[in-house]
């Protein structure tokens, strides 16, 4: 497992750990994690802190976002995907996309490079999260 999201699966676990939704994020340029972040929706009772937005205000203003890679443990929403165009960040690594299949297609189309890693251990924590807490799950991505 990449290093890079190993830090994202740590901040999904996070969450958990804290009532929430066990998304993670990092972004990284260089070899070196300049943000983290794990989704807050819960804890702060706020709908638009996604793991992937919550991990872009803890890193900052970072000038230009040329050569980040953003990392997330579930392939990232419309929501998380316009910031990922809006910045211009090129290359977006997601953990999984079998639970939510998100807004790939979008990012691409934008010209992002998309990678789905299809990992057991992200599509196992939010299985098992969203078959524990489907009334949540259901309003996180805006089905209820």
């Amino acid at each position: 497992m990449d290093e890079f999201m190993q830090a994202a699966i740590e901040e999904a676990k996070q969450s958990k750990k804290e009532g929430g939704i066990p998304i993670g994020s990092v972004l990284v340029k260089d070899g070196k994690i300049l943000g983290r972040g794990h989704n807050k929706r819960v804890q702060e009772g706020d709908p638009v802190t996604h793991a992937e937005i919550d991990c872009l205000r803890n890193a900052g203003r970072i000038g230009s976002y040329k050569g980040t890679i953003l990392y997330s443990t579930l392939m990232p929403c419309y929501l998380c995907a316009g910031a990922v165009v809006q910045f211009g960040i090129k290359k977006v690594i997601a953990g999984e996309s079998e639970t939510f299949s998100g807004a790939k297609e979008f990012m691409e189309s934008h010209g992002v490079e998309v990678i789905d890693l299809n990992s057991q251990e992200c599509k196992q924590m939010m299985t098992q999260f969203i078959q524990e807490n489907p009334k949540l799950w259901n309003e996180d991505i805006g089905n209820n």
